[in-house]
């Protein structure tokens, strides 16, 4: 080995020591770094959260927004009453019903029979409550229930003994002229539809067409669950106007104004102001739910002091509908924004904990 070969590798290993020393250096210097980042672990994401906050807090386009969309939920609340947009009764309904309608589907359903014919007995149904005391009105049950009475000709009360009566057509309307069983009912119903399968669809149709007459009604139909669990609850509430009609229609309205606030604001994000689409969409969700929880809170106390200073037909204002949305968006929202929230904090931390990389 000769001179030249001995100061080539003792170049080599003096290198490799350089390197070695460097990197315990810079070993020594990322624990002392990584320890003080766990020292000061609460100030840090303390710091993180108040950068968060501050990212994700409202300028003054936000705050337009926000009054903006205050400003559209009590107008539909005001404009959109219970008790705005149906019709008188059920004459009226059946005239733009049958416009669009073949006349075999249009007649008159056996659920809706109150009067009697040769039959004695007090049955407890009459034309004030049949909507909320028997099952053919249910908008859930109804299905099963209203489907069965139009197959057999019978109506079912709303009771925990399905009490049921048969019926008979008297001119244009069925009459009630004697008692039956539930499982008479559905027996004869499993014999007509396995004697003709077209007998099932012509019923379900045809009650489906008297359903959506009866919805757009004065009277309306009631809330599913709530009428059966308490019917009369349930009547206090249609004699309100709160019924499946003026609470969907009030949940989908109430969604479409938050759906179109939120195609708006989305069209003002700025990717070189925030590091990401989340943290703008939280900005969003929460003038969603700002704006849905003020116009909630301020229908409930117009209300309760319309009430209170002797206005009966004030529950007729409730916005059940836009109440339901208030609280999907309040717990929806929350639960996106903590996550995103979660996200940002401790994910900022990790890096500030892992530093750069190792450069063996």
């Amino acid at each position: 080995m000769d001179i030249e070969e001995l100061r080539r590798r003792r170049k080599e290993v003096s290198s490799d020591s350089e390197k070695t020393l460097r990197n315990m250096e810079y070993i020594a210097n990322e624990s002392f770094r990584v320890a003080e980042v766990a020292h000061n672990s609460r100030k840090i994401i303390d710091n993180l959260d108040l950068e968060f906050e501050r990212q994700t807090g409202f300028n003054s386009l936000d705050v337009k927004f926000l009054f903006f969309a205050i400003a559209l939920q009590c107008v539909r609340q005001y404009w959109l009453s219970n008790e705005k947009l149906r019709f008188e009764n059920d004459q009226q309904a059946g005239k733009v019903i049958k416009k669009y309608t073949p006349i075999s589907l249009c007649g008159p359903v056996p659920y809706d029979a109150f009067k009697k014919e040769g039959y004695f007995d007090n049955t407890g149904i009459s034309g004030a409550n049949h909507r909320y005391s028997t099952l053919g009105h249910d908008p859930l049950l109804g299905w099963i229930f209203g489907t069965a009475n139009i197959l057999s000709e019978t109506v079912t009360k709303n009771n925990i003994i399905l009490e049921s009566y048969s019926t008979i057509l008297v001119g244009n309307e069925y009459k009630i002229n004697g008692i039956t069983n539930i499982a008479s009912i559905f027996s004869e119903s499993f014999n007509r539809v396995q004697a003709d399968y077209k007998d099932l669809v012509l019923a379900i149709t045809k009650h489906a067409i008297h359903l959506s007459s009866d919805a757009f009604t004065t009277m309306g139909l009631p809330i599913p669950v709530i009428n059966t669990v308490s019917p009369n609850l349930s009547s206090k509430l249609l004699k309100n106007g709160i019924d499946i009609y003026s609470v969907s229609r009030g949940m989908a309205m109430s969604s479409l104004i938050n759906m179109i606030i939120a195609a708006i604001h989305g069209l003002f994000y700025d990717e070189t102001k925030y590091p990401n689409r989340d943290i703008y969409e939280v900005k969003t969700r929460k003038i969603l739910s700002y704006s849905n929880a003020i116009a909630s809170a301020s229908n409930i106390i117009y209300v309760a002091i319309s009430a209170y200073l002797g206005n009966e037909g004030a529950i007729k204002k409730l916005d059940v509908g836009g109440l339901i949305v208030t609280i999907y968006r309040l717990l929806s929202d929350s639960k996106f924004i903590r996550e995103i929230k979660e996200e940002f904090v401790f994910g900022n931390f990790n890096k500030l904990i892992q530093g750069g990389q190792y450069n063996f």
